[in-house]
């Protein structure tokens, strides 16, 4: 993987100048148009935006899940913008953490089978310390042996948190990681989000709810693919307001 012969960002992320574009029929959708934006460490930071601003592409090109068409993204010092294939593969598998809305736990295992898939994967051995160590990080030391079915919606995205965390990822990403839950389950679920970043794991989360955005330590709003504003410290109406007037 190529490394910058530039001075590192200080960020863990870090966009510069990223654009990208889709076929939609006859026509060319820009999600992202040059976008620069820095997630510093140990930060949590919220992406919001109308639908249709380039909240998801953003968070997968951040996340070496899809190449932008232009621009540089840096992990750290790495560039990946710059990577081969199976570089960004080594990447996702050991350097970043992603959460999706809808879980994605294979229902035939249990808890700490799921947890220790990336491991697996990364042909890093199942290591039941790790898991187990990540399961009771989200506070499931009791459900090692529980299958999805038999766990409730907010412990199901808690299992897949674990997961994403078993690798001890320099990144974690969550694209609506409470989309899918209760207001008690994400209530919950945010609660150990916060934690994490209290620790000093960097967190960048997309999300369309302004209660979740105000847990974070700062929002970046998106509109039409570009930045066009970031704060820290709004509560959820101040952050309710702005996702309305960029909606107008």
């Amino acid at each position: 993987m190529t490394t910058l012969t530039k001075p590192p960002t200080t960020a863990a992320v870090a966009l510069r100048h990223v654009s990208r574009a889709y076929r939609s029929g006859t026509h060319t959708v820009r999600a992202l148009d040059r976008v620069s934006v820095d997630f510093e460490r140990g930060t949590w930071t919220a992406v919001m935006g109308p639908s249709g601003s380039g909240k998801s592409t953003l968070l997968h090109c951040a996340a070496g899940l899809e190449r932008a068409d232009e621009g540089s993204i840096l992990l750290g010092d790495t560039d990946i913008s710059a990577a081969t294939e199976q570089e960004l593969t080594l990447l996702r598998r050991q350097r970043v953490g992603f959460v999706f809305q809808n879980f994605n736990l294979i229902s035939a295992l249990t808890a700490e089978q799921n947890v220790s898939l990336p491991l697996r994967l990364a042909h890093a051995g199942p290591d039941p310390a790790r898991v187990r160590e990540a399961l009771t990080a989200v506070g499931l030391a009791d459900r090692l042996h529980h299958r999805p079915r038999e766990l409730s919606g907010g412990q199901q995205q808690r299992v897949a948190i674990a997961r994403a965390l078993a690798t001890r990822p320099e990144v974690l990403f969550a694209d609506e990681p409470t989309g899918a839950l209760d207001s008690r389950s994400a209530a919950d679920v945010l609660a150990l989000l916060r934690d994490m970043a209290g620790q000093g794991q960097t967190i960048v989360m997309v999300t369309h709810d302004p209660v979740a955005a105000a847990r974070a330590d700062a929002t970046v709003f998106l509109r039409d693919g570009r930045v066009v504003d970031q704060v820290t410290g709004a509560d959820a109406r101040a952050l309710a307001d702005r996702l309305v007037a960029l909606e107008a």
